[in-house]
């Protein structure tokens, strides 16, 4: 338990627990390997399945006599939630060190207890449970289980083929004092397995998280696929039946009839949507609409999206007030479901919309982002606002409300305070990213010279991201020095020990 308590105080304080933690694994790994005492991932993943009882009193028994039941529960879910999500997450990134049999049976743990799990925690062990599962299931000829765990252990702990060839020749490695026979037997080799660069892994994923939703959908650039005049009919009849709310039977009923119309493959269904204009309706029949019609996997982008864009983000386009409690909570609700389609076809036309980013709409921004999305994502999100190319920023919207969205980000108060409430999220931002903050900064200090919005983000940037704004201290006092408000101050003490 002592070797793995640094690895605990990563997951619990790091702000970039998987990369910070693949590094520690790697580290003290080839210390312990170095002292002649070396430390096996596979007793990690026991001391995290290592039961605990836990006593659980059943409160709705009136008796004080009956003696309280008792559970077994593991290691790793007495944990916070926070940390189990980390751990969990951490595993994924990093199951080629470990054995994929222990990971399944981890994962498969943690979804069956008796407990009732937090949304990411179980989000986390279904990623997990994913990822170390077999992708084909050609090894499957009985109706046995066992023959799928004894081939995980098998993969684990047997010689790789190319070692096992070697091994053979009597010319493996001549200058170890290792003879060829002793590397017959099966042997773990799971920790000796290379290093691979964690950040770039990470990058890539979010790469491919972030770009096959564009190569998937192309809604702001719909095909000519003109409707015929009975289906043009049905939805345009359509339109004064959801304006009036009568009740949400009906409305579900209504849901359903649109579903119908726009479900051909042959047919263009944001021009079904158009002329239906489901974005008119109230925010109780916007956010019952919306709940009904979230059905579809992550990988069915094009109908999450399009159902997003056509309902929700118009709404949001023109909002001057607070959002209304029940279409937020109903968005939110459908960004946990469709994280890939929020990102496009919500937070991306939301932040270049034209007018700029306004208070209603950045507390919007906030709540989705803190309550639907990974730190991870966040920061690749801001990879791709602030240093992205125009093809990486592109947003997803119907036709008609194209002309609301710019090509460019409009700086205000409330864009600034935006990026100020994802740097307390403990998102951490790249060079690259800080870099072209610094340089909206020093083109906006004179406009909001007197805000304090502004002066707090400043602030706040300054005291997240220190260590990346060492070469730009110059720039960044001679902005400060611009500005007159209560944070002035210190802010010019800040930069002058940075």
């Amino acid at each position: 338990m002592e070797a793995w308590v640094p690895l605990f105080d990563v997951f619990l304080n790091s702000p970039a627990p998987e990369s910070e933690a693949s590094q520690w694994l790697h580290q003290s790994f080839s210390a312990s390997l170095s002292a002649g005492a070396p430390i096996t991932t596979a007793s990690f993943v026991s001391l995290l399945m290592k039961p605990f009882d836990a006593i659980v009193v059943d409160e709705s028994s009136s008796s004080s006599s009956s003696p309280p039941s008792t559970t077994r529960v593991m290691f790793v879910q007495t944990l916070p939630n926070m940390v189990q999500t980390r751990i969990l997450s951490f595993l994924a990134v990093e199951r080629r060190r470990f054995c994929r049999r222990d990971l399944c049976k981890l994962a498969r743990n943690v979804l069956s207890g008796n407990q009732e799990l937090d949304f990411w925690v179980e989000r986390a062990a279904r990623h997990l449970l994913d990822a170390v599962s077999e992708s084909s299931y050609e090894w499957i000829s009985c109706l046995s289980l066992d023959s799928g765990e004894k081939r995980l252990e098998d993969e684990f702990e047997s010689l790789p083929g190319w070692l096992k060839d070697a091994a053979g020749t009597g010319d493996l490695l001549p200058w170890l004092p290792v003879l060829p026979e002793d590397l017959n037997s099966r042997t773990s080799y799971g920790d000796s397995v290379r290093n691979e660069d964690t950040l770039d892994q990470v990058n890539g994923d979010l790469e491919e998280f972030m770009d096959e939703v564009v190569g998937d959908v192309e809604i702001d650039d719909p095909k000519s696929d003109p409707l015929g005049p009975e289906i043009r009919n049905r939805a345009l009849g359509l339109k004064p039946r959801i304006m009036n709310f009568e009740s949400t039977s009906k409305v579900v009923g209504l849901a359903n009839e649109i579903r119908e119309l726009c479900s051909y493959k042959s047919r263009d269904s944001s021009v079904v949507l158009e002329l239906i204009e489901p974005w008119l309706v109230d925010d109780e029949t916007a956010s019952v609409l919306i709940s009904q019609l979230s059905n579809g996997s992550e990988e069915e982008l094009t109908w999450p999206s399009q159902v997003l864009c056509s309902i929700i983000l118009p709404k949001f386009l023109v909002l001057e007030e607070p959002a209304p409690r029940v279409l937020l909570a109903a968005t939110i609700e459908y960004s946990k479901l469709h994280q890939k389609t929020a990102v496009y076809a919500l937070l991306f036309p939301l932040i270049f919309r034209k007018n700029g980013v306004n208070n209603p709409i950045c507390d919007v921004i906030t709540r989705v982002i803190k309550e639907c999305l990974h730190p991870a994502h966040v920061s690749a999100i801001c990879q791709k606002l602030l240093c992205g190319g125009k093809d990486e920023r592109r947003v997803i919207c119907l036709p008609c409300h194209r002309n609301l969205i710019s090509d460019e980000m409009v700086w205000t108060e409330s864009l600034f305070h935006l990026f100020q409430s994802i740097l307390n999220h403990n998102v951490c931002l790249t060079q690259d990213s800080v870099d072209h903050i610094v340089y909206q900064v020093l083109h906006s200090a004179e406009r909001f010279s007197k805000s304090l919005k502004f002066g707090n983000f400043l602030l706040c940037l300054v005291t997240k991201c220190s260590p990346l704004l060492k070469s730009h201290k110059r720039i960044l006092t001679e902005a400060v020095e611009r500005t007159n408000t209560i944070v002035t101050k210190s802010l010019l003490s800040k930069l002058a020990v940075m």
